[in-house]
């Protein structure tokens, strides 16, 4: 018997035996299953922080930083933000292909329907530039034009979700709607937007639907908005009140810059540094010149990426899997050990061991594939669990792909066939003569 007939025949006794044995058969593939689902849930948590957000563009975007820092501060790389001045500069030098900067604010949003109740909106801030450079679909409208921003006109983009909310998804392009402190046209309305981070957010993003409302950069001053996120100041600030704020040495301000080739890059960078330079003869950037315009992948490796907190529980989720096929193991070896007397007698016809082994892996394959399924779905019970502890809506997030699935099957194959090589050698090598004389 060769080939396909004998992998058919050996598939055959597997399910045979699985069957008469069914209760521990069951056993094994829960515990291979549970061991998955909980490591597999915190590799897809993992693998979604790292994984390329906006992969048509991930090249050609840059995050941007000026080293304006304490000359004390023992870290050597740049602050993560800008101050106002600075990004204020580099906005009206207008060096890049697109350039955005950005802030996270709280807006009050009252609705037009007087029985709804007024809520605060999460808001975005930024330049005109934003949507063209993250790929932004619109369901309705646009994003406002450069014009727009520069002459501070109250104008703002709906996400989908909050035009559902006001405007029960009918087009809302023109209509009128009262944000914080004033009347806001609607120029544009967002198609459903699910980006894997809002990586654009350097200051407290990650994982979460977009923003509720976007608006113009020039109205976080303008409109005295009221900010969020993290604010950094390495010196006091000179007076009080906004202008001594947007004057100071604190660092607020996420800066993105697209740059289509290395050319355009290298030509970015060498302003950064003429600027820089400039700034040092005015007494500010004590610091020697590191300035950077870095990738979006390479931002994202060096800002992190993954939470520590992810990172652990992956290395405990892997120790519970390790101990999880322990148990794996014995129970095959019980199994395995059971068949002591049948194994012999088939070696005493002319079974080789080999043929044999090769009849049990496939059987632990078998076992491993059922495991390997199992362990798919309570993977994906395991990350609606983790979505269901976080305030956030993290459902676009937290998901399970076709390469997470096939690697929850492909992991559970491997580590149920590396288990089950010791009790199948042991099985196999018993003495046929044993077992001829005692039956």
């Amino acid at each position: 018997m060769q080939g396909s007939g004998l992998l058919a025949y050996n598939f055959w006794l597997a399910l045979r035996n699985i069957r008469r044995n069914v209760v521990l058969s069951i056993l094994m593939v829960v515990a291979i299953g549970i061991g998955i689902g909980a490591s597999m849930s915190m590799v897809t948590v993992n693998y979604r922080f790292q994984a390329n957000p906006i992969p048509e563009k991930s090249d050609v975007l840059h995050y941007v930083r000026l080293d304006s820092g304490d000359p004390n501060a023992q870290n050597d790389a740049p602050p993560n933000q800008l101050t106002y001045l600075d990004a204020t500069a580099l906005l009206r030098a207008k060096r890049a292909f697109r350039e955005a900067a950005m802030s996270q604010a709280r807006m009050a949003v009252v609705p037009p329907d007087r029985e709804q109740r007024p809520f605060f909106a999460r808001a975005r801030a930024t330049s005109a530039d934003f949507f063209a450079m993250f790929n932004a679909p619109f369901a309705h409208g646009g994003g406002w034009t450069a014009a727009e921003d520069e002459g501070a006109e109250q104008v703002v983009v709906l996400s989908a979700p909050t035009n559902d909310r006001l405007f029960g998804g009918e087009n809302s392009v023109g209509r009128t709607l009262r944000l914080a402190n004033g009347d806001y046209r609607i120029v544009g309305v967002l198609d459903e937007w699910e980006p894997s981070t809002l990586f654009w957010d350097t200051s407290s993003g990650g994982p979460g639907p977009v923003e509720d409302v976007f608006v113009p950069w020039s109205l976080i001053v303008a409109n005295a908005l009221q900010r969020q996120g993290n604010t950094n100041c390495w010196k006091p600030l000179d007076g009080t009140g906004l202008s001594a704020f947007l004057n100071s040495e604190c660092v607020w301000i996420q800066y993105w810059a697209e740059l289509r080739n290395e050319a355009e890059h290298d030509d970015y960078v060498a302003f950064l540094d003429a600027y820089a330079t400039e700034q040092k003869a005015l007494g500010r950037f004590p610091r020697p010149l590191d300035n950077r315009a870095t990738p979006l992948m390479d931002w994202i490796a060096e800002d992190g990426g993954v939470p520590n907190e992810a990172r652990v529980l992956l290395g405990l989720s892997i120790l519970f899997l390790a101990v999880c096929l322990i148990n794996t193991l014995g129970m095959l070896l019980a199994k395995f050990l059971g068949k002591a007397s049948e194994i012999g007698i088939r070696r005493a016809l002319g079974a080789s061991r080999g043929r044999l082994m090769q009849q049990y892996l496939v059987e632990a394959g078998i076992i491993g594939i059922a495991g390997g399924l199992l362990g798919i779905a309570l993977t994906w019970a395991g990350l609606r669990g983790i979505d269901g502890l976080i305030d956030e809506d993290l459902g676009s997030f937290l998901v399970i792909d076709w390469k997470m699935a096939l690697a929850a099957v492909g992991l559970a194959i491997l580590a149920t066939l590396v288990t089950s090589i010791y009790p199948t050698w042991r099985a196999c090598s018993v003495q046929p003569s044993v077992y001829l004389k005692s039956n």
